[in-house]
């Protein structure tokens, strides 16, 4: 799920290449990968985990994909200034949608430029498809699985330690998910900006292969850098809670630690 600045840089002209830079329109602006198009992924915020509320991101998300001309033959990279959370969540998205053949730049812009490959500041237009995408239930988790199993997974809070605690208040309610464990999606990345080493990883992650994890953070987009991180490892059950504590946190029926 990581491509290196090298392999991205020898296919820059594929036709069958989507290119995505995730950050914001400015940034893109200002110098981007050739041939890249421009999806600020923050922009679009989906903390509603009731039925009816996945239904609305599942078929939301599907419109922005065939925007992005999305096809199976695609091969879909999304970047972000380091290995961050934008282009995280972009490829956590297509994975949603069984579309395997996603990759997220390594180190991101700030790795390509300090290389001094080729950019651009020409902005790039969309060529919209019909996208379908057949969604993998076993890769996203809504509040009520995560209420009715909170003893039986793994619960990985990828926020920073003031939110874990409560001294940072960003909902109604402040604290964290009964029995969660604070790892800070920080400590994915190494200070270049690229992934860290599988061993250095699993010095974070020490648990059994086969244990079902939940990643959260407050939107879902720290929580999908986690998501790969573990994925890197090779953990097979891993869910990311698309509410996060922008949902939890504001449903004052659910149990919160601080």
């Amino acid at each position: 799920m990581l491509i290196s600045t090298s392999d991205l840089n020898s296919i820059l002209n594929d036709p069958n290449v989507i290119i995505v830079d995730t950050r914001s329109f400015k940034e893109y602006s200002e110098g981007h990968i050739p041939n890249s198009v421009n999806l600020d992924l923050f922009a679009f915020h989906w903390i509603d985990t009731t039925k009816e509320g996945i239904e609305n991101f599942n078929s939301q998300t599907q419109s922005i994909l065939s925007f992005l001309g999305v096809t199976p033959e695609k091969k879909v990279i999304f970047y972000d200034a380091v290995s961050g959370m934008l282009a995280a969540r972009g490829v956590w998205m297509l994975l949603y949608f069984s579309h395997q053949n996603v990759s997220m730049l390594d180190g991101g812009i700030t790795k390509w430029k300090k290389e001094n490959l080729s950019l651009e500041t020409k902005p790039n237009g969309f060529k919209p498809s019909k996208f379908t995408g057949k969604i993998n239930p076993d890769i996203i988790s809504g509040f009520e699985y995560i209420r009715d199993n909170l003893n039986n997974v793994k619960i990985i809070d990828a926020r920073s330690i003031g939110e874990y605690t409560g001294s940072v208040i960003r909902a109604a309610q402040s604290g964290h998910i009964p029995n969660s464990i604070n790892i800070d999606w920080n400590e994915n990345i190494e200070k270049d900006g690229t992934f860290k080493t599988n061993s250095e990883l699993s010095k974070l992650y020490d648990f059994p292969k086969d244990t079902e994890i939940i990643t959260y953070c407050h939107g879902a987009y720290r929580a999908a850098n986690s998501y790969l991180a573990l994925k890197k490892l090779g953990f097979d059950k891993v869910r990311v809670y698309l509410g996060s504590w922008g949902e939890w946190g504001n449903k004052p029926e659910l149990p919160v630690e601080k």
